[in-house]
């Protein structure tokens, strides 16, 4: 039987970027994939700002594109609100290059790549026992980071407690004029769909083209998708490749750790509330579980209580704010609409200062952006 200090299941930028800060504090460590890398991985490939800064290495020659200004659209504004920096806003990247090369990166500081190992079962014993579709596995400690269909939360004895919200993407070839003159901006499109947006996400020679929705009752997602196409101005589809998933938009309940099994990233609920952004936050979680299990190893209880304290330090309470911020903007709709119209460029460069990075959400800040959109019952 194989046995490592740490297993990671799934090897996405949170199983990664465990992996790589496990690794590079002395462990011995194992990247169970049930497949084979690179993968492709349905996910519209936008990493902001403040996710791409947080990698201790260069992502160069997996960059797609890169936008330093966001265009958001609302059918009731007659211009988009636009937010531009000096540095790329959101970067674009195909998920099975950038996938692979963070788990290079923790191959570098020992990490092992165990493909086509597909996770069965869990026995807690004296050690964490892992059946896998090629043998069993021990370990001290296992990290779920296989995203929101994952096995191992549930293997580890979890229930189901996140909020959940389904997409559906295309990656699709265009006609050249239609690329020419959709590549020039990366957009949303708020009420795209009823409660939910469109995007538009270009990459180095196709688009990936999505709406998601926030709405409790069944929608069409195929045929909002069509809309959205012809709203974008696109003349001719040359080819598509349709991806639908769901994005977990609220933490679990029931905790983050549990008989030394660590939750990170989507399979802890961790995507962000108000764009479903998750990269960043998976990348976040995924590297505080690797940090706190490689500085505690010999305690599972300090262990636990530091990846819990730094979770709580910013990840959390960061998706309480902008899940009272998602409840307007897709639940209230006239409010939103009003509070756009009248200050939705201020309100557009505060949000973009959040997710680059470049504005603290101090109990103080969120206090003051929650008053000033009519929340302060939230505050």
């Amino acid at each position: 039987m194989k046995n490592f200090d740490v297993v990671i299941v799934g090897s996405g930028p949170a199983g990664g970027m465990a992996a790589l800060e496990a690794a590079k504090g002395g462990l011995s460590v194992a990247i169970l994939e049930k497949e084979t890398l690179p993968r492709y991985k349905t996910c519209g490939g936008g990493l902001v700002f403040r996710g791409k800064d947080m990698l201790p290495f260069d992502i160069g020659h997996v960059v797609e594109s890169a936008f330093n200004e966001l265009y958001i659209y609302f059918d009731h504004l007659e211009n988009p609100l636009v937010a531009k920096r000096d540095y790329p806003i959101v970067t674009m990247v195909m998920r099975d290059s950038f996938d692979e090369l963070i788990v290079k990166e923790a191959s570098k500081s020992g990490a092992v790549l165990l493909e086509n190992h597909q996770l069965k079962s869990i026995d807690f014993q004296e050690n964490i026992q892992l059946i896998t579709s090629q043998g069993s596995i021990s370990c001290k400690y296992l990290i779920a980071a296989d995203g929101v269909m994952g096995p191992t939360a549930k293997l580890a004895g979890w229930k189901e407690t996140r909020k959940t919200i389904p997409a559906l993407e295309y990656e699709i070839e265009v006609d050249t004029e239609s690329f020419e003159s959709l590549s020039k901006e990366a957009r949303f499109d708020i009420d795209a769909i009823p409660k939910g947006y469109g995007w538009c996400f270009p990459k180095k020679n196709h688009l990936s083209v999505g709406v998601g929705t926030f709405e409790k009752r069944k929608v069409n997602l195929r045929d909002h998708y069509q809309q959205y196409v012809k709203k974008l101005g696109i003349k001719h589809v040359i080819s598509e490749q349709a991806h639908g998933f769901q994005v977990p938009v609220s933490p679990r309940t029931d905790g983050f750790v549990r008989q030394n099994v660590f939750l990170t990233g989507d399979a802890a609920g961790f995507a962000d509330p108000l764009t479903a952004e998750g990269i960043t936050n998976a990348l976040y979680s995924g590297s505080l579980a690797g940090k706190a299990i490689a500085q505690h190893f010999d305690s599972p209880t300090l262990a636990e209580q530091s990846y819990l304290d730094a979770l709580s330090v910013r990840l959390l309470p960061e998706l309480k704010f902008t899940g009272y911020l998602a409840q307007l903007f897709y639940h209230q709709k006239t409010l939103r609409n009003l509070l756009m119209r009248q200050n939705g460029q201020r309100y557009c460069e505060k949000i973009t200062d959040v997710y680059t990075g470049h504005l603290e959400l101090s109990k103080d800040v969120k206090s003051r952006i929650l008053k000033n959109l009519g929340l302060g019952v939230f505050a």
